[in-house]
């Protein structure tokens, strides 16, 4: 082999994303684009939600939408969060976790 020659570098197995602040329709726009590309890059995304102050709809379908694409835990989600997932059912297709 070639001294030069560089073998690819597999992606790491997994990545954590930090999202904070409101989480709605007009400010999720540059979390929902690093979320979906490491959900692409990574078998595994951890989100530290525990900066989230408020979400929507909105940033539930992007939690589904990542989920699809990749192991997705939620981590540390407060209470307004929590409370939107436990509503929905969607604390039954999500992994939730207290801690990063």
């Amino acid at each position: 082999m070639d001294a030069d020659a560089h073998l690819p570098v597999p992606p790491r197995p997994s990545v954590v994303v930090v999202a904070h602040g409101d989480m709605d329709l007009d400010t999720s726009a540059p979390i929902a684009e690093s979320l979906l590309a490491a959900a692409h890059a990574h078998s595994v995304v951890v989100l530290d939600t525990s900066g989230v102050t408020f979400a929507d709809s909105g940033f539930l379908n992007l939690l589904l939408q990542a989920h699809a694409l990749t192991e997705l835990r939620i981590a540390a989600p407060q209470h307004q969060l929590q409370r939107l997932l436990e509503m929905t059912g969607a604390d039954t297709v999500l992994h939730l976790h207290p801690t990063v």
